[in-house]
């Protein structure tokens, strides 16, 4: 029993390693993009599709995979690798070989098909090896995939500044390592079947009231996470240039760098907190401090280290907390018949919604300013939180966290 725990830990924190370097793809694009729009004289709606495209090509991905049930056919291992291994290798083409938007962005999209066969693929592995304990494990995955997303921010204030390319090969790098982590990881003895997406199920899933809350406050947190995460750097820079701090490019880039990796820390609290407090309780009270957040961030806009650092961190806490709750509150609502397809529906919808608040915020900006830029935002949390409140008072949240709502 105790070789086995100790197998388990282990295989953990190697998909949990292997899914941070991964993911360092992800916003690759994004930490550099301001650079690249001026180099390529991009337009702002080009340069926030190096962001969309990814999105837009992970709901693609993750679509197909699941409809030809590729999970199934392909052991995760090399699945994991292998995407690992093409996203890297498109982000590398980029630094290689890209000179303008266009294909770039097809890059970007390919990128994001290519994760689609790293994070859900992580999950898979993780199950396989955790059925006590399952809830923190899905927190260490959200945790990691959280601070690999903000990697690249690293990578540009150490070094990166003025030197895209630069960026670009050292996440393509990271990632690869990523895919031959993979490698070395072996099965579980809880290898967990796999739900392929069933078109039939969708009329199922969108009658359910309960499922249709949980969805509603996931949609609601994604309206706010990635659009925040796509332009808290640019709003940073500004911000530092407007107090006059010394060296605003560096100094943005690590707190976004932060601002994001702290989110990973939240993910794995607020997933033992919903534990035993409950997931409604935790989704709305995170939605409830990030959308403020939202409103605030106008209020101390050009403030100075002192007041925006700890502000940044708290917003990049909470912004992500509930991020894995809302999967969680989904898998314990839906019929065990359709469970899988209401979670790849869940998803494929909530990224969807990504792309169309990532390219509102520059609309929003040039006519209010980075100032005031996030409050359309807010909305999401608000309609978030109002959805989790009413499925607490339903009868089917004392299917959620063991009874606890």
């Amino acid at each position: 029993m105790t070789a086995v725990a100790g197998t388990k830990w282990r295989a953990l924190v190697l998909v949990g390693v292997a899914e941070l370097f991964a993911m360092t793809l992800w916003f690759s694009g994004t930490a550099v993009g301001p650079e690249l729009a001026e180099s390529w004289h991009l337009t702002p709606a080009e340069t926030a599709w190096l962001t969309n495209a990814v999105q837009l090509g992970f709901v693609v991905g993750a679509l197909g995979s699941a409809s030809l049930t590729i999970a199934d056919v392909v052991r995760p291992r090399y699945l994991f690798a292998g995407a690992a291994f093409v996203g890297a290798a498109s982000t590398a083409l980029i630094a290689a070989a890209v000179h303008s938007g266009p294909p770039a962005i097809v890059l970007r999209f390919l990128t994001g098909v290519a994760l689609a066969g790293v994070y859900p693929t992580g999950m898979k592995m993780m199950a396989s090896w955790f059925v006590q304990g399952r809830g923190l494990a899905i927190g260490v995955l959200v945790g990691a995939l959280t601070v690999g997303s903000a990697s690249p921010h690293l990578l540009r204030a150490v070094g990166g500044i003025g030197r895209p390319r630069l960026v670009l090969y050292g996440t393509a790098g990271i990632a690869a390592i990523g895919g031959l982590l993979a490698l070395a990881y072996e099965d579980g003895p809880h290898q967990p079947e796999t739900a392929p997406f069933d078109p039939s199920a969708i009329r199922r899933i969108v009658t359910d009231r309960a499922v249709v809350l949980a969805n509603t406050g996931y949609f609601g947190h994604m309206w706010e996470l990635y659009a925040v995460w796509t332009w808290i750097p640019v709003y940073l820079l500004a911000s530092l240039e407007a107090s006059g701090t010394p060296d605003p490019a560096r100094r943005a880039a690590l707190l976004a760098f932060g601002t994001i990796a702290i989110g990973g820390v939240g993910a794995w609290l607020a997933g033992s907190v919903a534990d035993r407090v409950g997931r409604s309780l935790v989704t709305s009270a995170s939605m409830i401090l990030s959308g403020t957040a939202c409103l605030l961030a106008g209020v101390v806009y050009g403030s100075s280290l002192a007041v925006i650092t700890p502000f940044v961190l708290v917003w990049g806490f909470f912004i992500v907390a509930d991020s894995a709750q809302f999967s969680a509150a989904v898998s314990e609502l839906a019929d065990d018949s359709y469970v899988g397809s209401a979670l790849t529906l869940q998803t494929a919808v909530g990224f969807c919604i990504t792309i169309g608040s990532i390219q509102l915020l520059p609309v929003v900006q040039r006519a209010v300013g980075w100032q005031w830029a996030f409050v359309p935002l807010a909305i999401g949390p608000l309609i978030g939180t109002i959805a989790m409140l009413r499925l607490r008072t339903r009868p089917e949240s004392k299917r959620l966290a063991g009874g606890r709502g």
